[in-house]
């Protein structure tokens, strides 16, 4: 019996049915991920599965050093073999863990492979695939058209000129769009050098001269509009945690000032200045009918050795526990909607301890009269991208929330073949709601059911973002 089974993860008769009819058959909106549109652009094909596989995939980061592989077979010059057989060996130690059930859900979906992979196959396992990538459904762009993709949002700094968005767009047969995200994490940095740094770049790439904050904000507007006009519509935030300090024009010229003399503010004052900038941008999004991104409640780079011999996203990252958010983030959304800047949001909590919190405040800024739950609570994601971290989120947001809005799963991925993802979810997804027909918790309604799954795994995403 094999292990990826047809109705894996599908434990009654329900939720076989649900997966099968209604969640299987839709196509995917990738709304949020780290693809690199040189790559989809360039469609050149992997010379191994090393390179598709465990390239800047800081998960199989982590689970390889903790299974003792040396870092010379993760990061360093080990050749591609030699990885990929470290990575084979590690797989057997993964049981528990989500990395187990995504390797072999892309193994199966992806090059037919059946078997459990492991040390004594590894071999075997790396012949066929790279025999395999060889074929020109194995380039980027054939990787998204087998999974079946509609539209990737992918995740660009706001100096970005999108020139690899353009020649995409292009490309006569393939019909994938793929659309920038304003990324402005370096206006948001609390280093003076990187903010000094970034209004150098913008003074290169806008028509601004910056030499104040409002002229900084209008740099930051420009480039918002220019990524609207190459069809962008999301912007994205990745914030440690959510704070919030009202400011007045007068101190907000000031920080603007200090920071770019080189002067490192307080804590108070880089709240100030964060939540300035982030009304500002809040602003530039909602005339635009744009939705805002924001991932918060991660601690980077933690093992300072290992950042300065490779760098930052290479397994260093775990959760932060934020106290006091329901106090930061109620002001900080009723600003918004008091300046009538409140743009359509996603909020993203990695730390599933204060899901209840984070999405019961959600609640009180929905925007009646707009789009169906115009302020989500988003998937869960990293830490929490698992199955047990999907169920806490959904049960949140049923909870809290109405699940029948959810705009549902992303692959926030580097990874050509993490569409399967959108496949565990759904099935996930089928799964939990089969469970509570089976408990007689909600009825078995045919048409109740088709709308939920088919709104969760496609429509709403299609309806909300407008792509």
């Amino acid at each position: 019996m094999e292990f990826i089974g047809t109705d894996f993860i599908l434990n009654n008769k329900t939720a076989k049915r649900l997966y099968h009819e209604f969640a299987e058959p839709q196509p995917i909106i990738d709304y949020h991920c780290h693809l690199d549109p040189k790559e989809i652009a360039e469609n050149k094909p992997f010379a191994t599965i090393t390179d598709l596989w465990l390239a800047g995939d800081h998960y199989k980061w982590r689970a390889m050093r903790a299974n003792g592989v040396p870092e010379e077979k993760i990061t360093g010059n080990a050749s591609p073999d030699e990885k990929f057989k470290a990575w084979a060996e590690t797989v057997e130690s993964c049981v528990g863990n989500p990395l187990y059930h995504w390797t072999h859900l892309e193994l199966k979906k992806y090059f037919g492979i059946n078997e459990v992979l492991n040390g004594a196959n590894w071999e075997k396992v790396w012949n066929q695939c790279n025999e395999m990538l060889k074929q020109p459904q194995f380039t980027p762009r054939g990787l998204i058209e087998q999974s079946n993709v509609e539209v990737i949002c992918t995740t660009d700094a706001p100096c970005d000129t999108l020139e690899y968005h353009e020649t995409i767009s292009k490309v006569a047969d393939f019909s994938t769009k793929v659309l920038p995200t304003f990324r402005p994490d370096e206006a948001l940095d609390p280093s003076t050098e990187i903010l000094v740094n970034f209004v150098t770049k913008l003074r290169a790439c806008t028509s601004q001269k910056i030499e104040d904050f409002k002229s900084f904000l209008r740099a930051l507007d420009e480039r918002v509009d220019y990524f609207h006009q190459r069809g962008g519509r999301l912007s994205d935030h990745g914030l440690m945690k959510i704070e919030y300090s009202a400011s007045t024009e007068v101190e907000q010229e000031a920080l603007f000032q200090k920071k770019m003399s080189g002067i490192a503010l307080t804590s108070e004052e880089e709240v100030k200045f964060t939540t300035a900038v982030i009304l500002s941008l809040a602003s530039s999004y909602k005339k635009r009918d744009w939705t805002m991104q924001v991932h918060f409640g991660a601690i980077r780079s933690n093992n300072t050795a290992m950042y300065r011999k490779i760098g930052a996203n290479t397994g260093y990252d775990s959760i932060y526990d934020q106290p006091n958010i329901a106090e930061n983030l109620n002001p900080l959304l009723n600003a918004m909607e008091e300046n009538d800047a409140l743009p359509k949001m996603i909020l993203y909590n990695l730390n599933p301890g204060v899901n209840d919190i984070v999405a019961s405040a959600i609640g009180n800024f929905q925007k009646s009269g707009s789009v169906k739950s115009s302020i989500q609570f988003g998937s869960g994601w990293w830490f929490s991208d698992t199955k047990r971290g999907m169920i806490r989120q959904l049960t949140t947001l049923a909870d809290q929330g109405l699940l029948m809005n959810f705009v549902g799963m992303l692959t926030d991925s580097r990874s050509f073949i993490s569409y399967t993802r959108h496949e565990y979810f759904r099935r996930i997804l089928c799964n939990l709601v089969g469970q509570w027909v089976a408990d007689g918790e909600i009825p078995d309604d045919q048409e109740l059911l088709k709308k939920l799954i088919e709104n969760i795994s496609y429509n709403n995403a299609k309806f909300f973002f407008k792509f």
